[in-house]
């Protein structure tokens, strides 16, 4: 029987995601977990590979809106809950489902097209390229100390019910979008993916936990909050708990040092651990000593441009620039050739076709680690991975394309 490729319909949901489990290790999740993502699918845009009855394939995708440099919220799709069955890999399923979703995405007008991978070395040969990473720390609080700048005084901390907290921290995290690329703005239903928070993802920590920040009188109100839970050991000398951070964000510098003070001081704990924070996180200059935070970085959202002109055009440049890309796109080859990239020096992009000769060759997957403003041009070039044709205009090009902060995604999809 031949395998048919379809929009998912909703009928259908329950048959398809227990594919994708199967597809992850079919450990199955919890029902909180689960009832989430059915209500955040969006079933016009996943699509299900079937072998008459059963689902051996799917991909889908969540409408976003993306910070890029300059502070623009750009559409983007969200590729996720792509998997093929074991029993039909080998086949070049992935890859039509790559070709179709890509297609689908193009026709409607998003200009980027985003996820996170399971496994970074696939997704290379469809044009993504690794735009942001992420940053864990693992902090021995008996022998690291916390540098607290001026103004916490000002700053209050108290515990809360996530719940009864969420809409003040989801306006402390709306406030940050504009200042930090990579960070999706949270369509509604997103706002309760951090509260999850089913036993098996406790790894016998509690049950989770959340402080806020808060400062009085005008421009007061919560200003930062942490989301954490404790878990408790012990030996034969005693306690050794440890926090496990899954949210920290705060909108200045005091709020900031408060919440981590507050992490640092929680009894019976003497570990502090955080993941998923970006690679310029200023608790590495709170830090007395970093090398006993262990810091570690991993892979984190990958960028792939599907318009390449509109998603080029969408940014802000840090520096002006006039150079002519050659670009190689074999998977969409609209993008395909050589552009003029000229920026001003207010940051306007104005991105066209070009017959001039070519000042810098590389592939649209460099150009998608490199839209977010984190990943440098000129890093990239000292891999081999982009060819400078004219002199100095690696330079250029880089010193346009590099952003104040690292970009970074603070939850996945």
């Amino acid at each position: 029987m031949a395998l048919e490729t379809r929009v998912l319909q909703v009928d259908e949901w329950d048959v398809w995601y227990d594919h994708l489990e199967l597809a992850f290790g079919g450990v199955p999740e919890s029902p909180a977990e689960r009832k989430l993502y059915r209500r955040l699918t969006e079933t016009e845009r996943s699509l299900g590979v079937w072998d008459g009855p059963v689902c051996v394939a799917s991909a889908g995708a969540f409408t976003f809106r993306l910070s890029v440099p300059g502070g623009a919220l750009v559409p983007a799709a969200g590729v996720t809950m792509v998997g093929v069955s074991p029993t039909h890999r080998r086949r070049g399923i992935l890859t039509s489902l790559m070709r179709r979703q890509l297609d689908d995405i193009r026709a409607g007008g998003e200009p980027l097209a985003v996820l996170t991978a399971s496994d970074p070395a696939i997704y290379g040969r469809f044009g993504y390229g690794t735009a942001t990473y992420a940053l864990s720390v693992d902090i021995d609080t008996t022998r690291v100390r916390l540098s607290v700048p001026l103004g916490t005084d000002g700053v209050t901390v108290r515990l809360a019910d996530p719940l009864a907290v969420l809409d003040d921290c989801e306006r402390v995290y709306a406030e940050l979008l504009a200042g930090r690329p990579g960070m999706p703005a949270r369509r509604p239903g997103w706002e309760h993916l951090p509260l999850l928070d089913a036993p098996a993802m406790r790894d016998g920590g509690s049950p989770l936990k959340c402080v806020v920040a808060e400062r009085e009188g005008a421009g007061g109100g919560v200003v930062g909050y942490a989301r954490y839970r404790v878990k408790p050991e012990w030996d034969l000398s005693g306690s050794d708990g440890k926090v496990e951070v899954t949210d920290i964000d705060a909108l200045d510098p005091a709020a900031y040092a408060a919440l981590w003070r507050y992490l640092f001081g929680i009894d019976l704990t003497w570990t502090v651990r955080a993941h998923r924070r970006p690679v310029d996180d200023p608790v590495l200059h709170l830090v007395s000593d970093v090398r006993r935070s262990r810091p570690g970085v991993r892979d984190s959202l990958h960028v792939r441009l599907v318009d390449l002109p509109a998603a080029l055009e969408a940014r802000t440049y840090g520096a002006a620039m006039d150079v002519v890309m050659e670009v190689e796109d074999a998977f969409c080859p609209w993008n395909a050739g050589r552009w003029r990239v000229v920026a001003d020096a207010k940051g306007a992009a104005c991105v066209t076709r070009s017959e001039e000769p070519a000042e810098l060759r590389l592939s649209v997957r460099e150009l998608g680690a490199a839209y977010l403003g984190g990943i440098t041009l000129t890093s990239l070039a000292g891999a081999g991975r982009v060819a400078e044709l004219r002199p100095g205009a690696v330079r250029e090009a880089s010193r346009a394309f590099a952003g104040d902060v690292a970009p970074w995604l603070p939850h996945g999809f």
